[in-house]
């Protein structure tokens, strides 16, 4: 008789393990592309172009990507028109969507004269460089738009260096992840011809709230004609979106 109860209580024991195991299998993996800027906010601008709607148009071209080939996969997007969204909402949308993966995408830009080719993918965390400073202090300018953003960001001051004093004591959970996913969308923007700027860290607000594995892109400099040029073309954002959707199609494939 005890043998039969033993019997049955593994039996009960497997039983409830296989229905959790089916129930997480089950859960879609979901994923958020986040189109930087957007509305009001521009972003970087070019001599024909703004940085929100290149931004918008590879985040789009990602989407219906992972759409199209990958069945088991959720896509929500932060925006998917000509609107603006505050940063910290963009965060919010992923974590209320208990996101496996936010990649936000965003174009670089340079001060008038100066030239620059290439793409590049940060996460959050160190940023001695002051490379990386300015980009970051860049795209984290887009909360001045934003009503009571000094209570909202907790008297974040998106140009002073000393808020950024922050992220050194940040300890993110899933940067090897994040890392990871940056290091493959670098790859596939090098296989696809694009000069390769590598993978950085810098305090990004977009990507200190986010409870997921996260990057931001930057795809290249608006700033530069040619760079414009691409950026623009169809050639350009269909390459750009392919080479994103192959990383997170490999990311992913490591995760099972």
């Amino acid at each position: 008789m005890r043998k039969l109860l033993f019997l049955l209580a593994l039996m009960l024991v497997w039983s409830a393990a296989v229905q959790t195991a089916r129930a997480q299998s089950a859960k879609p993996f979901t994923l958020v592309l986040d189109a930087g800027h957007g509305g009001k906010d521009p972003g970087a601008l070019g001599t024909a172009g703004k940085e929100k709607n290149i931004n918008l148009a590879v985040a789009l071209a990602v989407g219906r990507l992972v759409e199209q080939n990958l069945k088991d996969v959720k896509v929500i997007y932060t925006r998917k028109t000509d609107v603006f969204v505050e940063l910290d909402e963009r965060a919010a949308i992923a974590n209320r969507a208990k996101a496996n993966l936010f990649v936000s995408i965003h174009t670089n830009a340079l001060p008038k004269g100066a030239q620059g080719r290439g793409s590049e993918t940060y996460t959050l965390g160190m940023h001695r460089a002051a490379d990386n400073l300015d980009v970051a202090k860049r795209e984290n300018a887009a909360i001045m738009l934003e009503k009571d953003y000094e209570s909202r960001y907790e008297g974040f001051d998106p140009k002073s260096a000393e808020s950024y004093i922050i992220f050194e004591f940040m300890q993110d959970k899933n940067m090897e992840q994040s890392v990871k996913l940056a290091t493959l969308i670098q790859q596939q923007f090098r296989a696809a011809g694009r000069i390769d700027k590598g993978v950085h860290q810098a305090g990004f607000l977009v990507l200190r709230a986010t409870s997921m594995p996260s990057c931001l892109v930057e795809l290249g400099y608006i700033t530069t004609a040619s760079e414009q040029a691409y950026l623009t073309s169809d050639r350009g954002v269909n390459e750009l979106a392919m080479s994103i959707y192959q990383a997170i199609k490999k990311y992913k494939a490591t995760q099972q």
